[in-house]
């Protein structure tokens, strides 16, 4: 019996109208645009408007998504939702998206993920994990984030960092394991949840208040460089041993978009020049769980990815979680 894979048959991607520069947050704060660019590589970050919700970013990277494919979006079986800013408590955000999209005939089910910048990989591998046991013949996965709605705008160390989008990938299972995801590698490590949160929660009897500082993030940001620059040096290398690649083997390296920084010394140890990495960071911030989709989608709509190429995927997020998926595409 061939075995079943998961091959990506459409992206879609959304970024909000309003564009946030670096020049309009120094005339705000105690800050220029070649302090920010330099340390970070951001130039501007999207802001969502008003009454627009993660859902809404959702709904449009979808539908962007089905058009590629050429699908609708009764065709799917599952909808996840990668987001550390859902709508609501509850019902997941996933569940309003299907909604929106018009996909409640079927009653197929629907969930959000939460890995906050690492969300997308882990709701890919549990695509990825869906289609290779038959549970599912097609998957929405979904990276979507409101941050700048979890954001302290007085806090210079964070507030620069931080933009809305959403990213959108369409699995579909295939036999043609040449071309579909190879592997994906989870990891996540709790004892370094105080270096990267948002203080409160509902189980705390706390929700998100501003004036008080409950639920907005929290960063010490030196030490989460470090750790992340270590993180994701380990899991190229084990992805590449896992597949037996040599580094060389890459095609193309799509990161989060977190920092230049971080990004420059992934690359540095792929052996990469940085024509081979996706960059998206400096037009969009960190969009969290939004970013690797995003740079995903830019990539493969612009031409640069090819069929037949070797992608790698990775990103470090809050908890800490991290990890990649090598995909051929």
């Amino acid at each position: 019996m061939p075995i079943r894979a998961a091959r990506i048959i459409g992206t879609g991607s959304y970024l909000p109208e309003q564009i946030l520069s670096n020049a309009e947050l120094a005339s705000r704060l105690d800050t220029t645009d070649e302090w920010i660019r330099s340390r970070t590589g951001i130039s501007e970050r999207r802001i969502a408007a008003p009454g627009e919700y993660t859902s809404d970013l959702a709904c449009n990277a979808a539908q962007q998504a089905l058009q590629m494919a050429g699908i609708t979006a009764d065709s799917l079986d599952f909808i996840l939702v990668a987001t550390t800013t859902p709508d609501l408590v509850f019902p997941a955000t996933a569940v309003r998206v299907q909604r929106k999209l018009g996909a409640t005939k079927r009653q197929m089910p629907a969930c959000d993920v939460q890995a906050v910048c690492a969300g997308f990989i882990y709701a890919l591998s549990i695509g990825d994990s869906l289609i290779r046991s038959g549970s599912a013949q097609r998957v929405l996965v979904i990276g979507a984030e409101t941050m700048s709605r979890a954001i302290d705008w007085q806090d210079r160390a964070t507030c620069i960092l931080f933009g809305d989008g959403a990213g959108a990938a369409i699995l579909e299972a295939t036999t043609e394991s040449d071309h579909a995801i190879l592997s994906t590698h989870l990891y996540a490590d709790g004892q370094y949840e105080d270096l990267l949160r948002t203080p409160g929660g509902i189980s705390h009897g706390l929700l998100l208040d501003p004036s008080s500082g409950s639920g907005l993030l929290h960063m010490r940001g030196n030490e989460v460089f470090k750790q992340a620059v270590k993180a994701l040096e380990e899991v190229v290398d084990q992805t590449l041993a896992a597949n037996g690649l040599d580094k060389a083997q890459i095609d193309w390296l799509v990161p989060h978009q977190a920092n230049i920084r971080i990004i420059q010394s992934t690359a540095k140890r792929l052996g990469m020049t940085m024509d081979r990495v996706v960059l998206t960071v400096n037009r969009h911030g960190n969009t969290s769980a939004a970013s690797v989709p995003l740079a995903l989608d830019e990539a493969v709509r612009d031409g640069r990815i090819q069929p037949g190429q070797l992608l790698l995927l990775e990103a470090f997020g809050g908890g800490f979680t991290w990890g990649s998926a090598l995909l051929r595409w």
